[in-house]
């Protein structure tokens, strides 16, 4: 039987799991300066688009379910920078709603993708269609 299929280097999901890894270890240091992990930063990034948002649609936009996103919105709201509130046309649904201090969050926050950009070392035609693929996958779903 030929087992190389089993091994680590045939694997895609591997170095798509490392890389994610090592990306999201280079935003500590910039996250640490916010006191955000980087699912609370990302988090922030949709509500700074959104300013409101259901919890679900949230979990869309994050690709996570409510169970992995409910610890992240109640650290988010204990620091004031969301809200939870209910839905005023349907109380079983939660909205999320930016507050002045999450707002404020963002001018602390907006030089960090570039900071970024210089700690992945793609050029931006590589970094465009790495982009697209993993896009690709993730609308697959």
């Amino acid at each position: 039987m030929n087992y190389d299929k089993l091994k680590l280097k045939n694997q895609l999901c591997f170095p798509l799991y490392a890389c994610s890894k090592e990306v999201v270890r280079r935003y500590k240091p910039f996250l640490d300066e916010l006191d955000l992990t980087y699912t609370q930063y990302i988090t922030m990034m949709v509500m700074w688009e959104q300013k409101i948002i259901t919890v679900k649609e949230l979990g869309k936009f994050l690709y996570l379910d409510s169970g992995t996103l409910t610890p992240v919105l109640m650290k988010l709201e204990n620091k004031g920078y969301i809200e939870r509130i209910k839905n005023r046309i349907d109380g079983r649904v939660l909205d999320l709603k930016l507050t002045h201090t999450g707002e404020e969050l963002m001018e602390k926050a907006v030089n960090i993708p570039e900071q970024i950009v210089k700690c992945v070392p793609l050029d931006e035609a590589d970094a465009n269609k790495l982009y697209e693929i993993l896009y690709h996958i993730l609308d697959s779903r």
